[in-house]
């Protein structure tokens, strides 16, 4: 198992849009594996490539209750988002000890090269659909509270000041 450790905010890597992904490799193969690794140590749902550092196009989602289903990603895509939204409370580990309610679609249906460099297409819903939103946020250069309104996201980004 290797954890990798995780890019503190406000770090620029985690602004920056991260590079595609020409061809699945075993080079992406151990990052995967890595990613898997260290999200299911923190524990968390879900994990973007630039969290860690490594600015390519690769996220892991695993919202399943019994664990070990992730889904490996590269090059995620939205092709399309329900109209109906969920809440649910986010947060990252790059930020640690603050997190937010933020509404986002309840079902999304995704394409991305697959562990076998295959492009497949996939319908998400629920926390799968929420994570990986927040991946694909990640590998955007986006942070989660970059959803909540201005006055919001400065009292949460006071408050993670206030604890680090």
């Amino acid at each position: 198992m290797t954890k990798r450790p995780f890019v503190p905010w406000p770090d620029k890597r985690l602004r920056t849009a991260a590079a595609p992904v020409p061809e699945i490799t075993d080079d992406i193969h151990t990052i995967w594996q890595d990613m898997v690794d260290t999200m299911e140590a923190m524990p968390g749902v879900g994990l973007a490539a630039p969290q860690i550092g490594v600015m390519l196009r690769l996220a892991v989602v695993d919202a399943s209750d019994e664990r070990g289903k992730a889904i490996l990603m590269a090059n995620p895509v939205i092709l399309h988002a329900s109209v109906e939204f969920r809440d649910h409370e986010e947060a990252s580990p790059n930020l640690p000890g603050v997190h937010a309610k933020i509404s986002r679609p309840r079902a999304v249906t995704v394409t991305y090269l697959d562990h076998q460099g295959v492009k497949v297409r996939k319908d998400l819903v629920g926390l799968w659909a929420t994570s990986v939103q927040h991946q694909i946020d990640h590998l955007q250069g986006r942070m989660y509270f970059d959803r909540l309104s201005k006055i919001k996201r400065d009292m949460l980004l006071r408050k993670a000041r206030k604890l680090g």
